[in-house]
Parts: C-alpha cells; sequence; structure tokens
C-alpha cells in the first residue's frame, strides 16, 4: 500500500510523557553531550525573536524602536560556551598587511584591463 504505514512504522513517538521537558531529560541531555555541569560555562538563550528598528507610535501595529517581539514558534536554546570551537583570527606578524593595503591606487586596473585613474578622466 502507497502512503499508508503498518503499526509497526510509526515514525512519531505515541509516548507524550517522553518528549516532554523533566530535569531528568535535562540530565540525561548533559550526560550524553559529556558536558560538566559545574565547571562549563552554559548559557540558556531564546531564538525565534524580532527586534523592531523604526520608531514607532507604541502601539500594537507600531510598537516603539527596539521592542523585542517573540513569535509564535520561538525556542529556547542551551549553548555550552566553553566548548565552542570558534576562536577569533589573530594577526601575530605585525609585518603582514591587509591585500588591499599593499596594492597602489595606480597599480588597481578595472574589468576593462585599465588603470583606475585612466577612467576618472585624470592624467
Amino acid at each position: 500500500m502507497i502512503g499508508k504505514l503498518d503499526p509497526e512504522e510509526r515514525v512519531m513517538k505515541d509516548d507524550f510523557e517522553s518528549s516532554r521537558f523533566t530535569e531528568e531529560s535535562l540530565i540525561r541531555a548533559y550526560t550524553e553531550l559529556g558536558w560538566d555541569m559545574k565547571n562549563d560555562d552554559i548559557h540558556v538563550e531564546i531564538g525565534g525573536t524580532s527586534v523592531y528598528g523604526i520608531d514607532g507610535a507604541g502601539t500594537k501595529w507600531a510598537p516603539l524602536k527596539n521592542t523585542r517581539k517573540y513569535n509564535k514558534d520561538a525556542f529556547i536554546v542551551i549553548k555550552n560556551r566553553s566548548r565552542n570551537p570558534t576562536v577569533p583570527s589573530i594577526n601575530d606578524d605585525p609585518e603582514r598587511l591587509p591585500h588591499h593595503s599593499k596594492v597602489e591606487a595606480s597599480e588597481q586596473q578595472s574589468d576593462s584591463g585599465k588603470p583606475a585613474d585612466e577612467h576618472s578622466g585624470a592624467g
């Protein structure tokens, strides 16, 4: 039969209690991830929000600037910042300059292959 699942092939769990948030489920998740509850830097953040960037009258349809709105599908994010692999780059060689600072303006060329000053009418 196309489009039908046998009872043994159900995709979603019928047991609603097993998917509910409990303190035990949080501890189980910490354990599975190998996080240290005492020493790791854990942060709880809210996702699925928006902040208004335009001044309004303070009404429902025109809120004040910087008003945060929580979407109906907002979610909670638990981050372990002590295990974050992102490390900012550091220029450890003061002689190393960005490429754009090495090229002189007279040497820069446009898409046509001509120096930039020829297009500006200079020279």
